[in-house]
């Protein structure tokens, strides 16, 4: 009943149920009640000094501070991987919020670079929370912040990172094509400014949407490259771009997924095995390789394997509150 009466504007919602909306639907306040670009306008006089309060306070954002903001982003990437985003809108929100409200009054650009890479990794990540929530429009609107930041921080690592992972965006919309573009273009873009582990992170994703896109032979061609360009050992963290994570265990996930996406039968064994590699507390991950052995033994026609595998993923996704996920194994589910 309530929820007929805040549908039809007879009840408004308490911040008790709030809370709890926020929560279960991955939703920020502005969402939630439906305000959308509501800025507080700076008084017409008189304002002088709370603006130079502000830029004075700007000014002594330390290296420290800047290093407090990226812990703060790493502990909610940690967060996220094991407990999933839709818990995390507010903090996500309110670190976000602290983050543009440094830049903005930041003014020298010695004083605006490394908040602006803070900015461009909290921003990133607050996107990919938000697309596996359902917000889409929220995860391309903070695509585009992270894309602006990397940019003004001179950070082509970051801004390649934010590109590629806004063709996902793309992806699940239907766009495969217009996502192979972009992250051909960020990688191209890059050039030699990026790292080796992030050369691989991009061809692996490349042959991601290659394989959404119905390119079998563009998608292969990516991951071959991706093979070379890993670096060898079983560090999977990139020292200068922390949101990646990416080894050979990783890329034979990824390999099995791509391949699970065209049908070939080599998915299965490639899936298996980046299963047993597989660091544990990367629980949403483990739900995405359980989706795609179920979609590579459905493609053999193992529908008792694809049965048991969705049955972990959906298990796996309900911890986390994948919405993205949850959308997939319905899918797969669909097939049987």
């Amino acid at each position: 009943m309530y929820v007929s009466e805040w549908e039809n504007g007879k009840r408004s919602i308490s911040e008790r149920y709030a809370a709890i909306l926020r929560g279960v639907l991955g939703v920020t306040d502005d969402e939630l009640f439906g305000r959308r670009g509501q800025v507080e306008p700076l008084p017409m006089a008189g304002g002088y000094d709370d603006l130079v309060n502000r830029i004075e306070s700007a000014r002594s954002v330390s290296l420290t501070l800047v290093q407090s903001f990226m812990d703060q982003t790493e502990l909610l990437r940690t967060m996220d991987r094991q407990m999933g985003a839709a818990g995390l809108v507010d903090q996500m929100t309110g670190h976000l919020a602290r983050l543009e409200d440094a830049l903005t009054f930041a003014v020298l650009p010695d004083a605006r670079r490394p908040v602006a890479r803070a900015l461009a990794g909290a921003a990133t990540l607050a996107a990919w929370q938000a697309l596996d929530a359902g917000a889409v429009e929220r995860a391309w609107r903070h695509y585009e912040l992270g894309k602006r930041a990397a940019q003004e921080a001179d950070e082509p690592m970051y801004l390649a990172h934010a590109m590629a992972e806004q063709a996902y965006v793309l992806c699940d919309a239907g766009r495969p094509q217009l996502a192979v573009e972009l992250v051909r273009n960020a990688r191209r873009d890059g050039g030699t400014r990026l790292s080796p582990r992030l050369q691989a992170w991009l061809y692996a994703a490349e042959a991601e949407v290659c394989a959404h896109a119905g390119m079998p032979d563009d998608c292969r061609r990516a991951l071959d490259k991706a093979d070379a360009c890993i670096p060898p050992g079983e560090a999977d963290r990139d020292p200068d771009m922390l949101s990646i994570f990416l080894n050979a265990g990783h890329l034979a996930r990824w390999r099995g997924n791509a391949l699970a996406l065209v049908g070939d039968d080599e998915a299965v064994s490639s899936l298996y095995n980046a299963l047993d590699l597989m660091d544990p507390t990367f629980v949403r991950a483990q739900s995405g390789v359980r989706c795609d052995l179920a979609q590579a033994h459905l493609a053999r026609g193992e529908f008792d394997q694809a049965r048991d595998q969705l049955r972990q993923a959906q298990m796996l996704a309900s911890r986390t509150g994948s919405v993205r996920r949850r959308r997939r194994i319905e899918q797969l589910t669909a097939r049987l």
